[in-house]
Order: structure tokens, then sequence, then C-alpha cells
């Protein structure tokens, strides 16, 4: 043993080769966000976290630890992760309340050479960006042309944007409970203020409602019961909508269905379920793989692809635009993309 940490201190980077850190995973909280629950805190929502572990595990053969926080200061938190870093191969963000957690994970990216991701922003916005794909593909429309309404500019909405934005998305506007975020809104925190001067070109003002007549699409990451059929139908033709608030979406999905060519929700017994598990498990084995550093948008976007393409063109639907979330082919494609995005960039070094 003398001999393998001597050789560690000779050279940090065999501690990946040579210790548990190459496969290891923290899935850290502070329990102030979690599911649609709430401020619970760190106990409470440790039941959670084992889940997401459990999952890193069947699904990706990850090791990962829950790391449940008994403090909701920011700067305490980020002392905390960066304390306990060097075990871990990569750390996992999870509930933990906006904005702060657009903080914590900024900062924990800057200082720690090892990946920070916060599952409810990017695994959310890989499997929408994944469902959105193969949606468009089935009413037959582009990213670059759709109008596309986002309810929800909290964590999971804004890294919904800025992932389409970077995918091509020409055309998005975004709601929270005060109506459309737009330049001219006063009182808006920093996140909302880059949503508002990066989406809404048009100067869209009012309500939801008023602003999902004549879009494509409608994604949600907000609050149950928020719209009609009704609404829908005022919708463009051949609409999808994602209606992903759990466990009660937006809108009923069997009232959207007559108005929408596709439609989803995080729910398991409707079609085409948009579920996390469909990313994180083969997002994290992909870096683990690359002993990759850092997160891009890149990889990201590979990720969705993986899980776009998963479903065979044959087998493409307007029930069916995104794999099951047991369907064992998922996690190994996403590895795989990620990988090869990690190791052709400087983030992904062994």
């Amino acid at each position: 043993v003398a001999r393998v940490c001597q050789a560690i201190a000779a050279n940090p980077e065999d501690g990946r080769r040579l210790t548990i850190k190459r496969n290891t995973v923290a899935v850290v909280t502070d329990g102030s966000a979690v599911l649609g629950l709430g401020n619970l805190g760190p106990l409470a929502a440790l039941p959670v976290m084992e889940g997401k572990a459990a999952l890193f595990k069947r699904f990706a053969d990850v090791d990962a630890w829950p790391v449940c926080l008994d403090t909701q200061d920011a700067d305490e938190i980020v002392s905390i992760v960066r304390a306990l870093a060097p075990v871990y191969g990569g750390i996992n963000l999870e509930d933990i309340s906006a904005p702060r957690c657009f903080e914590i994970e900024a900062r924990l990216r800057e200082m720690l050479d090892i990946p920070v991701f916060h599952d409810d922003q990017h695994g959310t916005a890989i499997v929408v960006l994944a469902a959105l794909t193969n949606a468009l593909r089935v009413v037959g429309k582009s990213l670059p042309d759709v109008r596309i309404v986002v309810s929800g500019a909290g964590a999971a909405g804004q890294a919904i944007i800025r992932l389409l934005l970077a995918e091509g998305a020409a055309h998005v506007v975004a709601f929270d409970s005060r109506g459309a975020v737009h330049t001219d809104r006063e009182n808006l925190d920093p996140f909302k203020t880059w949503i508002a001067h990066n989406t809404n070109a048009g100067g869209v003002t009012g309500t939801l409602r008023e602003g999902l007549a004549g879009a494509d699409v409608f994604i949600g990451v907000s609050a149950p019961d928020l719209l009609t059929g009704a609404d829908v139908a005022t919708m463009a033709d051949r609409a999808v909508v994602l209606a992903l608030a759990n466990p009660d979406p937006e809108v009923d999905p069997l009232a959207a269905q007559q108005h929408a060519m596709v439609v989803g929700t995080g729910r398991s017994d409707f079609p085409n379920q948009i579920n996390n598990v469909l990313a994180f498990p083969g997002f994290f084995r992909g870096l683990l793989d690359a002993g990759a550093r850092h997160i891009t948008d890149e990889m990201l976007v590979a990720a969705a692809t993986a899980i776009a393409d998963v479903v065979h063109p044959d087998e493409l639907n307007p029930s069916f635009v995104v794999p099951s979330v047991f369907d064992p082919a998922v996690a190994p494609a996403v590895a795989a993309a990620v990988k090869a995005v990690a190791e052709r960039t400087p983030v992904g070094s062994r």
C-alpha cells in the first residue's frame, strides 16, 4: 500500500487509475428542493439520493454515494464539496434550489478538476432535447423554425433554453409565474435577466396562455394544471407538448392529445416519459471512462443525440419519441457518445 501511496503522491493522476476514484461519483444535496415536495432538509432527501445511487449502479455500473449536507449556505456547500472532492471522479448535484444551484455549480466547476453536473438542470435538458429532436422529426418541422414556449424559468428551464439555443433554436419565449420573461420586466434576478436578453426577440409580454397561441412547441418545467386542452388547441398545427411537472403535468395529457400531435410527460403511465435516468447514468459513465475534467455543451448535445438515435426511424411515431427508461441500449450509447467528445477535446484527459 505504501508504494501505491507514494506513486499517487508523485503523480496525482495515478489516483484515478489506482483507487476507487476512477468509478465513484458523489450525489450531493442540501435537501432544499426535493422532487416536487420542497425544502425537506438533508435527512428526508436521503431516500431520493439512495435511489439515484442505485440507478447509477444499475444502468451504468457507476458507484455513487449520497452526500446529504446539513447546511443550505452556498459558501459552506462549496467548501465541503471542495474538501471531499479528492475521493470522487465526478460530482452530481441534486435537489438544490434555484438560484443557489447556479452559483454552487459554477463555483465548483471553476475550482475542481473533476466534472460537476447539476442533474436537475442538465439531465433534464439532455432528455428534453432528445425528445424534441425526435418529436420534430415526427411532425416534420425543424428546430431553427419552430416557435417554442418554455413554462418555468428556474434551474431546469434555464438549462433547457441554453441547450436549445446552442442547438440552433431561434424563437424561444420563457414564462414564469409573472408572465413572459422580457427585457422590460423589473426585478429580474441575474439568471432571468440572461434569459430575457437571449430569448424573446419579439418582445412578447402577457400571460402563458396568451403566449401559447400559435406556438409549435410547449415545454413545461413549472407547476401542475396551468393549461387546458382548449389552450393547446390555440397552438400551431402538428404541435408538440412536453409537460413535465410532477406528479401532475401543466396540462392533462389526455386533453393535450386531442389537439397536439406529440405529447410527453414526466410520468410512466403515459407515452413518451421524459425521465433523467435516460441521461445521467450513461453521461457519467462516459465522463469517468474518458477521465474527463469538465463538461461542455458539445457533450450535452452528444448525449441527447445518442438518446434520440436509440429510437429506430422505423419505430418513431407520436407515441414513441424517446426510448424506455429500461432500454439497455441507452446508457451504453450515451456513454460512448460522451466519451468520444471528451477524448477529442482538452476536457477529456486521464
